[in-house]
């Protein structure tokens, strides 16, 4: 009779286990590629951009890069970069960091997601990663798509 007695909490755990599993793969197959600006920090060359890159698409983008503009605090263009995500696949959560040689984090006020000038991946049709963008940040600097 012991050996049951831990079957009421089993059976209760289970249906918050499938809940989580159900949760995630939704998640997954959001549709959306979101890229947020996570964090900016000083280095050495200039200033060390951190992105995570979610990618709810159905498909793995094989190459990604986006064409970013950087404003100061007056709302002035400090800078334009492309930047080069490199392979996103399907359902995966990347981490990307780029340096920004000769730029003060400092002067960076907001970002915006220009354009994407590489989106390429099987069945991903062109302007793809545009569409499907989200934007989000967890620093002080504003994203834009």
């Amino acid at each position: 009779m012991k050996r049951f007695a831990r079957l009421p909490a089993l059976l209760l755990a289970l249906p918050l286990c499938s809940g989580t599993a159900v949760l995630a793969q939704d998640n997954t197959a959001s549709g959306q590629l979101t890229i947020e600006i996570n964090e900016l920090a000083p280095s050495e060359k200039g200033c060390k951009l951190t992105f995570v890159a979610d990618n709810g698409l159905p498909q793995s983008l094989a190459r990604l890069s986006f064409e970013f503009v950087l404003f100061d605090a007056k709302g002035l263009v400090e800078r334009m970069a492309v930047l080069d995500f490199r392979d996103v696949p399907a359902g995966k959560t990347k981490v990307r960091q780029f340096d920004l040689p000769g730029t003060k984090c400092a002067d960076v006020n907001s970002l915006l997601i220009n354009d994407a000038p590489v989106c390429e991946g099987e069945g991903v049709s062109p302007g793809a990663c545009m569409k499907a963008l989200k934007t989000g940040s967890k620093s002080s600097v504003v994203l834009k798509g």
